[in-house]
């Protein structure tokens, strides 16, 4: 989702009737990979681009290919095997053990779906047809399983339709032969979405890193002075709330991190008690154990008992053990802990994780886009 942000923003600040541009997305993978199925970058015709495709390796070629769509106006699947021994055709051994197909696209076939899906905020499927006459013909899925829109002949919709319905539920976005050609079945979630609690000068590098990210970010504090705009430049919301409307006056979802950090114990208490009972997967309480020991502890002489599952969401002390204590330092320990949190990983060295780095779906060698939060908040692995 964070690629459909990006290139949404860069979208509706071009002049189209002047500009070209085109979409590319990773539509299959065999082997390693950089980047996942899904994974989209925009190129203009001026040779700028947003996102990316690969880690640099693929996009100059991309470009070029590119042109010749943005020229045609017809769209292009490209397969890129960068195994050293057989990708001598890019004039460079890459060495990466991986066979990548890649759909490119005039970037007005996109543009209508990219808004819709990111004012979505809820998870959809969106299907791409990638070869054959009907090449970048959509149809996108809402939450509800509604076919909102759709670019594809009914008869393509109603042959693709049960496959694309099932993707929310197996959760893995692949690539499948149909009459009308091959289609790109993809899950879409929205983007994390971070909530501060407290408006202090250490909450601002958290809100700059998650933003960086892409991710939707809130700040709320009871103190005015704490959430100035000067302060919090990229947030997407400021809001002065009283803790005891916490829970009416903002959504949490399965997608949302709450994170604590008002250095106000009742404060954070109060909020606590507050968000608990909601549906937000990761709870972070800035300061020392003993700190959430106390507010437990009193929870227990109101007669207030958390579930193991409530428990298992909370996390205090906050972030991971990377040695942070500089404001910039704890952000990035908060920031990486709720990332691994939303993917499922238990965020240790990569060179002690046994196998491959990202997760295959099993029995077969295609890369998954990563680990993802079911419908009720908990998190499993596809």
């Amino acid at each position: 989702m964070k690629d459909f942000h990006h290139i949404l923003a860069a979208s509706q600040k071009t002049d189209w009737t002047q500009r070209k541009g085109a979409v590319a997305t990773v539509v299959k993978v065999h082997g390693s990979s950089y980047r996942s199925p899904g994974a989209r970058m925009l190129i203009m015709d001026d040779g700028r681009w947003i996102g990316s495709i690969s880690g640099g390796c693929l996009e100059g070629d991309a470009l070029r290919k590119a042109r010749q769509v943005m020229s045609d106006q017809q769209s292009l699947l490209v397969t890129y095997d960068t195994r050293e021994e057989s990708n001598q055709n890019l004039g460079i051994g890459l060495g990466c053990n991986g066979v990548i197909d890649v759909f490119i696209q005039p970037i007005d076939q996109m543009n209508a779906v990219m808004e819709k899906i990111v004012t979505h905020q809820k998870p959809s499927a969106l299907a791409t047809v990638v070869s054959g006459s009907a090449a970048g013909h959509l149809i996108w899925m809402d939450a509800h399983h509604q076919i909102v829109l759709s670019t594809a002949e009914p008869s393509t919709i109603h042959e693709v339709s049960t496959d694309l319905r099932n993707v929310f539920h197996t959760r893995h976005s692949h690539l499948t032969e149909y009459n009308a050609g091959q289609v790109f079945l993809e899950l879409i979630q929205p983007v994390p979405h971070l909530i501060l609690f407290g408006g202090g000068f250490d909450a601002r590098p958290v809100s700059q890193l998650a933003k960086s990210l892409g991710w939707r970010v809130e700040v709320t504090d009871e103190c005015v002075a704490h959430i100035a705009p000067l302060f919090f430049p990229t947030a997407d919301k400021l809001s002065l709330c009283q803790r005891e409307f916490i829970d009416h006056d903002f959504s949490i979802t399965p997608y949302t991190a709450c994170v604590l950090m008002s250095h106000n114990y009742e404060y954070d208490r109060d909020v606590l008690k507050k968000i608990i009972h909601l549906q937000a997967p990761y709870i972070g309480i800035l300061g020392p154990r003993k700190r959430f020991d106390k507010m437990l502890d009193e929870f227990a002489r109101e007669g207030i008992a958390l579930t193991t599952e409530q428990l298992h969401s909370i996390h205090s002390p906050i972030g991971l053990d990377i040695g942070a204590e500089t404001p910039d330092e704890i952000a990035l320990s908060i920031i990486a802990e709720i990332q691994s949190k939303f993917s499922n990983r238990s965020g240790g060295f990569l060179k002690y994780h046994p196998g491959p780095i990202h997760q295959r779906q099993p029995g077969t060698d295609q890369v998954l886009k990563q680990v993802y939060l079911d419908n009720s908040g908990l998190q499993k692995s596809v």
